[in-house]
């Protein structure tokens, strides 16, 4: 893979859903469905068959689950990279369906970088939201051409924070010195274990006002029709209000959205996973056998009792 080494490597998984699809519907037609309607549904299968080769337009669907650190950007970058290698721009369309809470500026910045390489590279880019997509997941939505959320997402809380816990007055109830040795009058700002000075908490704060900043700019860059103003508040709010405010653009879910799609386009689902080391196939495995005995031995001990009580009461004389 372009962005792994070869002592990390990586595999790309793509699943034709159609395909899939279809095969579950002629499972469950074969099981429940009379003879007649088992040609009804051959001839519907067939029917959109065509109509996905006259529409000749693919779609390709991501996952992105965030975290704070934003490590899912990691498998993204590559999936981005082979959309970017093998669609075609203005023609074929993305789909990512998206669950972030948000976390660190820098992993989610990049994040939405890889987006921005779709949306300049001509793909039309739809973003789904089923559960959140809030501070550093919005950054990533707002670049879609189409936001897409459920109808209790969360959505929105356009807004900076930081905390730091400070040590400083603990240290020295318990007589322990900190020292700090920088070199440039902010290169450190606040710190936790030594006395933050006004001058340095009120660098720290035009920092984070500054991040703010690019973030208001970021978002109305790429919605313009959003009023950013009313909304980079660091609030959030739920899918109907969020459609009200223009942070969204339809109230539904992915599953409705990428089924609907289905008779009309071929739709492929592209994932990447690392490959496991030896010792993690290995921690696999043990926890595989250890999943199966434990319950085998359990099973065991849970007999073994039974049948010991049941000759208790065997042995016990009705009389007594």
């Amino acid at each position: 893979m372009l962005f792994h080494t070869p002592k990390l490597p990586a595999e790309i998984r793509i699943n034709h859903l159609n395909a899939r699809i279809n095969e579950q519907r002629k499972k469950i037609a074969q099981t429940t469905a009379s003879k007649l309607e088992l040609l009804q549904l051959s001839q519907q299968l067939a029917k959109e068959a065509r109509a996905r080769k006259k529409t000749n337009e693919k779609i390709y669907v991501l996952d992105f689950k965030g975290d704070t650190a934003a490590s899912a950007v990691e498998q993204l970058r590559e999936e981005i990279t082979l959309i970017l290698a093998t669609a075609k721009a203005g023609r074929d369309r993305v789909i990512v369906r998206l669950e972030s809470p948000g976390g660190m500026v820098h992993g989610y910045g990049l994040a939405a970088a890889q987006l921005v390489r779709l949306r300049e590279a001509g793909f039309h880019l739809t973003i789904c939201v089923d559960k959140v997509a809030a501070s550093g997941g919005y950054m990533m939505a707002c670049i879609a051409s189409e936001i897409i959320s459920a109808p209790f997402a969360i959505v929105g809380s356009i807004g900076v924070v930081a905390q730091v816990p400070n040590f400083n007055r603990l240290l020295k109830d318990n007589k322990i010195d900190f020292e700090l040795f920088t070199a440039g009058e902010y290169k450190r700002t606040v710190t936790m274990f030594g006395e933050n000075t006004e001058e340095g908490k009120a660098k720290f704060e035009e920092e984070i006002q500054q991040t703010h900043a690019l973030f208001k700019h970021f978002v109305e860059k790429y919605r313009p029709q959003l009023n950013v103003e009313k909304v980079a508040t660091g609030e959030h709010w739920y899918g109907q209000d969020a459609l009200d405010l223009n942070l969204v653009d339809k109230l539904q879910t992915s599953d409705e959205y990428v089924l609907g799609l289905l008779p009309q386009h071929d739709v492929y689902t592209i994932n990447t996973r690392k490959k496991p080391t030896l010792g993690e196939k290995l921690g696999l495995q043990a926890a595989q056998i250890a999943d199966s005995l434990i319950p085998a031995v359990m099973n065991k001990v849970v007999d073994s009792l039974t049948k010991a009580n049941s000759n208790l009461v065997q042995m016990r004389d009705p009389k007594l």
